[in-house]
């Protein structure tokens, strides 16, 4: 068969990529390509880099979205069933909501791929393609096929280099889609297999997309002494118990670790204890945050705002907090009810959620009703935080000159503000209430 894979465009000017340059690839997909038996000829488009093709002769396409992609991916798979080409669904979104999903695509993958693709092809080729797909058990992590990553126009990605280590995460956020979608496990590639991948990359910058690569510290421990010889260059995501071992932050940085993303939510210990995020501890993120940066790691803080404990203050708030502890960056996001989380269950029985249009859960908008504020200042005061956060005044002050990494950060810095830039200028096209002076006075 001929199958096409394709990972849908951000149409939100906040998260779409640059015409010439997407920043990841789509690891997914390229993880599927490798599953896919050898007699199949696949194609991988990525639409963020490349027109689609509606009359192109695919056998099979497969779709992959999150929840603000959805509407999107559903756009592509009526054009392409329009044509008589028979679709197939995946991905966080029609995995959430895989009844929706079946209404745009005649069959959907129901949570990983491992164990239920193959079955996909095999049922097609005999004509008894079934509505859904899902895999009777957890797929084991040991063996995996590496990424096709011959599908990539590796030249239009800024960090093609992208490795899975573990899946899961062994906390359960109310808000996060991760246990939802990978449940209640946490689960470990071998960590030869793992070196064995980036061995054989061709860059010496690779980006490890789990969700928390500490979540097991004996397994991280092994991980990182073995990637130390690579002399390599890393990123990942972490909580922030990293800052409570030593000797792992230490291991972490000879390894080649450079930066992490920590998601450090909120100020509010109510706030924190709400929504089930039990690894933090308020009182301990200046310390934490020194013990990282002694380490010549950068951070990049992931902060939420909108929660039921948020009054009008929180927006300076949390942007100083930032300023002062010299994050290198962060990422503020409106606190987003995805399907299938605990949150969206209990903004549902409350009768709060404003709009059900997923085009708008890009974590840029509010699409439910606050408790303590309104829903323009929780807006307004997100466009403040991101402007007055990438301002030139805020970067040079966090960043300086002689920082480890300086041009790097710099560059993501920049690249960062263009973009929300470019956010805003959508907003003011649109007419729209863009930015407060300063949100406690709205």
């Amino acid at each position: 068969m001929h199958i096409a894979l394709i990972a849908p465009a951000w149409e939100d000017p906040f998260w779409e990529s640059e015409k010439e340059k997407s920043i990841f690839p789509p690891l997914n997909l390229i993880t599927i390509a490798a599953l896919t038996p050898p007699e199949h000829e696949v194609i991988l488009i990525d639409e963020s880099l490349e027109k689609i093709d509606y009359n192109a002769s695919y056998d099979l396409i497969g779709i992959s979205a999150m929840t603000a992609l959805a509407p999107r991916a559903y756009e592509i798979a009526a054009n392409f069933r329009r044509q008589g080409k028979t679709v197939v669904l995946g991905g966080m979104h029609p995995s959430a909501l895989p009844e929706e999903a079946k209404e745009y695509s005649d069959a959907v993958v129901i949570g990983e791929a491992e164990g239920a693709w193959s079955q996909v092809l095999a049922d097609l080729e005999k004509g008894q393609l079934r509505p859904f797909y899902k895999a009777t058990e957890r797929p084991s992590l040991k063996n995996l096929p590496q990424p096709r990553r011959e599908l990539l126009k590796r030249e239009r990605y800024l960090v093609p280099d992208t490795v899975q280590t573990t899946r899961g995460c062994p906390f359960a956020c109310h808000f996060c889609t991760v246990t939802q979608f990978f449940g209640h496990t946490y689960r470990l590639r071998p960590v030869e297999e793992v070196v064995e991948e980036v061995a054989s990359l061709e860059g010496q910058f690779i980006v490890f997309i789990d969700d928390n690569i500490i979540g097991s510290p004996i397994y991280a421990r092994r991980l990182f002494k073995a990637l130390a010889p690579h002399k390599i260059k890393w990123f990942s995501q972490a909580s922030i118990n990293i800052a409570r071992d030593e000797d792992l932050l230490r291991l972490a940085a000879e390894s080649g670790c450079v930066g992490l993303f920590i998601g450090f939510e909120s100020l509010s210990p109510q706030s924190l204890k709400a929504v089930g995020k039990r690894a933090n501890k308020v009182e301990e993120y200046r310390e934490a945050i020194k013990r990282i940066h002694s380490h010549g790691i950068a951070i990049e803080g992931a902060f939420v705002f909108g929660f039921d404990e948020d009054r009008e203050d929180v927006f300076e708030e949390t942007v100083r907090f930032a300023q002062e502890n010299r994050l290198e960056a962060a990422q503020f996001g409106i606190l987003t009810p995805f399907p299938g989380t605990p949150l969206r269950a209990k903004l549902e029985q409350e009768g709060r959620i404003l709009t059900s249009d997923w085009s708008k859960y890009t974590i840029s908008n509010v699409v439910f009703e606050p408790k303590n504020i309104s829903a323009k200042t929780l807006q307004l005061g997100f466009n403040w935080a991101w402007q007055e956060f990438y301002s030139l005044g805020s970067i040079s002050r966090r960043l300086g000159l002689v920082k480890k990494h300086s041009a790097i950060l710099w560059a993501l810095n920049l690249n960062i503000r263009k973009r929300f830039i470019r956010f805003l200028e959508k907003l003011r096209s649109a007419g729209q209430p863009f930015l407060p002076v300063s949100p406690v006075k709205q």
